[in-house]
């Protein structure tokens, strides 16, 4: 199967040696998304709701790229700096992911990069 690399300026640049996402047939795999803003590459909140907010718009980003949108989404794993943010994440994340696709949510030790939030995902067409 052929594999294709998404790139977009709309999201940021990643970090590290890896991709925005992956494409293998109709599957896109997408690297985590911290709260970075693609243009200034700095964290574009301090606060839960603010980071989840900019993550969201940094997932649709390469989805867009991608050809795909939030309703292709059939897995997420969501990390959270500190579970007790739980709820307030939840309160963004239903905006986006109304279709509820399946998901993991778990608390990580440290994010890159200070993040609160980082959230990857997994689309099929």
């Amino acid at each position: 199967m052929q594999k294709e690399v998404i790139s977009t300026s709309q999201a940021p640049a990643a970090v590290g040696p890896y991709s925005q996402a992956v494409k293998v047939g109709d599957t896109l795999y997408s690297s985590g998304q911290i709260a970075l803003d693609p243009a200034t590459g700095a964290m574009a909140a301090n606060d839960i709701a603010g980071q989840s907010e900019q993550v969201m718009k940094n997932l649709s980003a390469v989805l867009t790229a991608a050809g795909y949108s939030f309703e292709d989404v059939v897995k997420t794993t969501c990390f959270l700096a500190d579970i007790n943010d739980f709820a307030a994440f939840n309160a963004i994340y239903e905006k986006y992911f109304i279709s509820k696709p399946a998901r993991s949510c778990v608390a990580a030790a440290a994010l890159p990069k200070g993040a609160l939030v980082e959230v990857e995902l997994i689309a099929v067409k």
